[in-house]
């Protein structure tokens, strides 16, 4: 068996060990002394519940209790866990803290035992939840991955570098220039952190991310269409942008009250064609669908100074003035911006007439 087999069957070992030791657990609680309760006169049941527990905790004993240690141990020996490390954050941590709450588990459940025989009931019962719900939390820790790249694919460790910053504002990262973006994007920042890293990394040449999927349609949406809108656009500007696939909520845990879906960029070959910059577009594509529902002609009168310089430059740039922003390309966009009022040459100042002397 080679080495990968052998720590996949060493981890099995592991959770499964926990695994059948609160099942175990829960089946006495559940199911073994509710039945008693049922069907024994109070002596034999006293007796019978307390033969049971003796058994199970010989069992813990002789099975459980080795086969967590020494898989435990052997673990994090695996992962190079010493003495030092098991106060940072990683798989001694996890260890430490699952082998913690193991002895507290072990010493509650012998004294729900002592609590049971002497008649003290409530007690017993705490004393019995106490042990369930640390025997939860150690199936838990056991199943835990470990918590960083150099632990979890140690030969890949130099090939990952983590960045603490608000990606809204990370500028450079380390290593050779990025062309590719793979991401989980939040509803709330998912289009300003996608259009800034297009923006500030030029060498990206595509992206897979996963938004909120009233956000991949917004994304992915073509001209006409009733989605179409602000993020459509400024995406367009940099790639061609597609809907790559839809993730359902059930595949989360828990689940989301929301679906999730992909969408692929790939960016352009060739850059919009246009004599002005991006900011000047976007300010068009901004103020077209501030007022989504007006014609550009009223919705453009603010930023072109009037309703009236608003109709010339849609006209200037072959757009009907009655059209709305919905139905427009980032090219027309940008049309729009070449003819804006401000960029028309101002026409000279009249040279003041010398003053008589």
């Amino acid at each position: 068996m080679d080495g990968v087999g052998l720590w996949q069957l060493v981890r099995f070992l592991h959770v499964t060990g926990a695994a059948l030791w609160v099942g175990g657990q829960l089946a006495l609680s559940l199911v073994v002394l509710p039945l008693s309760r049922r069907m024994l006169a109070p002596k034999a049941r006293g007796d019978f519940v307390a033969q049971a527990g003796r058994r199970f905790g010989m069992l813990t004993g002789a099975v459980f209790l080795p086969v967590q240690l020494g898989t435990g141990w052997a673990i994090a020996w695996h992962k190079g866990v010493t003495w030092a490390s098991l106060a940072d954050p990683g798989y001694g941590r996890v260890l430490v803290t699952k082998l913690g709450l193991f002895v507290l588990v072990m010493l509650a459940a012998a004294a729900h035992g002592w609590a049971h025989a002497k008649g003290r009931s409530e007690l017993a019962r705490a004393l019995a939840v106490a042990s369930l719900v640390g025997s939860l939390g150690v199936v838990l820790l056991a199943a835990a991955l470990p918590a960083t790249i150099a632990a979890r694919i140690p030969e890949r460790a130099d090939r990952f570098a983590l960045v603490h910053r608000d990606a809204l504002h990370v500028t450079e990262l380390p290593g050779p220039a990025p062309t590719a973006l793979v991401a989980n994007l939040p509803y709330n920042v998912a289009v300003p952190v996608l259009l800034h890293m297009l923006d500030t990394f030029p060498t990206i040449e595509r992206a897979l991310v996963m938004v909120q999927a009233e956000v991949a349609d917004r994304l992915a949406a073509e001209p006409g269409s009733k989605v179409y809108g602000v993020p459509s656009v400024k995406a367009g500007w940099y790639a061609e942008v597609k809907r790559a696939g839809a993730i359902g909520r059930t595949v989360f845990w828990p689940a989301p009250n929301v679906d999730s879906g992909l969408v692929s960029l790939v960016r352009r070959t060739e850059p919009v064609s246009t004599t002005v910059t991006k900011d000047e577009v976007f300010a068009v594509v901004d103020a077209a669908f501030a007022q989504r529902r007006k014609t550009l002609r009223a919705a453009l009168a603010g930023w072109a100074g009037s309703a009236a310089a608003a109709e010339a430059a849609l006209i200037a740039a072959g757009v009907s003035p009655r059209a709305r922003g919905e139905s427009l390309t980032v090219e027309e966009f940008a049309r729009i911006a070449e003819a804006a009022p401000s960029r028309k040459t101002a026409p000279a100042a009249p040279e003041e007439e010398p003053r008589n002397q």
